[in-house]
C-alpha cells in the first residue's frame, strides 16, 4: 500500500544549508521509489489556518518510506534541514483501492 511522508512547514530560513539539502534530497529518494507530489507552492486555506508550505512525498509502501528516512544518505543531510526549518512531519498510509471512507 502506498505510504506518504508529509511535512507542514511553519517557517524556513533560506540559507546555504537548505540549498544543499534541496540539491541532495532527490538522490536519497530514488533508491526507495520516493517522489515529490507536492513541494511548497501556493495553497488556498479554506478552513483553519496554515503555515508556510506543504511537502508530500509518495513511496510505494511504508517499508520503503521508513527505509529512506533511516537511510545513511538521508540521515547525513537531515540536519541541513532541521537546523533551519520548523515543521511538523508525519507518515501516513494511503487508502487501499476499493476502501470505503470511514466516518469521522
Amino acid at each position: 500500500m502506498t505510504a506518504y511522508a508529509v511535512a507542514h512547514v511553519h517557517s524556513v530560513e533560506f540559507c546555504p544549508d537548505i540549498v544543499e539539502y534541496l540539491e541532495r534530497i532527490d538522490a536519497t529518494l530514488d533508491p526507495f521509489g520516493g517522489r515529490f507530489l507536492i513541494h511548497g507552492g501556493a495553497v488556498e486555506v479554506v478552513e483553519g489556518s496554515w503555515g508556510e508550505d506543504l511537502i508530500l512525498i509518495e513511496f510505494p509502501d511504508r517499508a520503503n518510506m521508513l527505509a529512506w528516512y533511516d537511510s545513511p544518505a538521508y540521515r547525513e543531510i537531515l540536519p541541513l534541514r532541521t537546523r533551519h526549518m520548523v515543521a511538523d512531519a508525519v507518515i501516513a498510509d494511503g487508502v487501499p483501492e476499493g476502501t470505503a471512507p470511514r466516518a469521522w
